[in-house]
């Protein structure tokens, strides 16, 4: 298996389930217009800057559709594409390259939009602090998803439920209070765990630290209220910051001396990259 596909985890039922919403009664435009033996060559081509995430998965997509088509990658996963850049050439039969087409670029603009927004993240806190995303994934990609923020240069937060504890608002109220569910924490939850709680203000943060809590999550504070978070942990736990980060607010929040920034709009709001597949037509160009 390649191994940019491995990263992604196990996307074979993501790319079945794909291609089965969209040939779920065939190609029938496809089959009752071109020739069943006509071959084409065609071409993945960014048409906006972009950071490229997700070939593998595309080239997947059409070797799961038929596995003779000939695919040539030209960048690897993480590097930036000008406008015009070839991502990808491919050669095969036409039919199946045009059954293909949408269910890759479906999954190669979502991937390379979402590393492409993370990227301008991470580049405005210049290494002073992780960019994280959250689990505001869409259902089903979450795999291709994280995939795509560390090929954008940033961190995966938990996968799932099981991958930490994380008290949140809802968690709070069900357990009487932030000391009350931060010690509930500490005395179930496995040794190997770290406990995080959020708070949204400096008294809640109080509690938490006296509680115990290995790492706080501020939420939705200004700047100001977070530089003053800052001094108050003063060292004795991990600061996240969450909630209504804006590109905009990344290069001042990186700089207070938090250690990660989660931003839920790397994967729940980031616009799909410009890609396009052009043929060869017969007098050699591409449209």
């Amino acid at each position: 298996m390649d191994s940019s596909l491995s990263e992604c985890g196990p996307i074979q039922g993501i790319i079945d389930a794909a291609l089965m919403e969209d040939l779920a009664s065939g190609d029938v435009t496809g089959r009752v217009t071109v020739p069943a033996q006509t071959r084409w060559r065609a071409r993945l081509v960014a048409k906006t800057r972009l950071v490229q995430a997700g070939i593998a998965v595309a080239r997947q997509v059409f070797h799961t559709v038929d596995r003779e088509i000939r695919c040539e990658v030209h960048l690897r996963d993480g590097e930036v594409a000008a406008p015009g850049t070839v991502l990808m050439d491919l050669e095969g039969n036409a039919r199946a390259l045009l059954a293909g087409e949408r269910t890759a670029l479906n999954l190669l603009q979502r991937m390379c939009g979402v590393a492409t927004l993370t990227r301008a993240y991470v580049d405005a806190a210049a290494g002073r602090c992780r960019i994280c995303d959250t689990r505001k994934t869409m259902p089903g990609l979450r795999a291709l998803d994280r995939y795509a923020v560390r090929c954008g240069g940033g961190h995966n937060h938990r996968n799932d439920l099981g991958a930490g504890v994380l008290i949140k608002e809802n968690h709070i109220r069900a357990a009487g209070g932030v000391a009350e569910a931060v010690l509930r924490a500490r005395g179930h939850a496995p040794h190997t765990l770290r406990i995080e709680c959020e708070v949204t203000n400096h008294a809640e943060l109080h509690v938490a630290l006296e509680a115990g809590a290995d790492a706080v999550l501020l939420d939705n504070m200004d700047d100001a209220a977070v530089r003053e978070a800052v001094r108050i942990v003063a060292g004795r736990a991990r600061i996240e910051v969450s909630g209504g980060v804006g590109l905009e607010r990344i290069s001042e929040l990186a700089g207070l001396g938090i250690d990660v920034i989660s931003v839920g709009r790397l994967t729940h709001s980031a616009p799909a990259s410009d890609i396009s597949l052009l043929f060869q037509l017969g007098d050699g160009t591409w449209s």
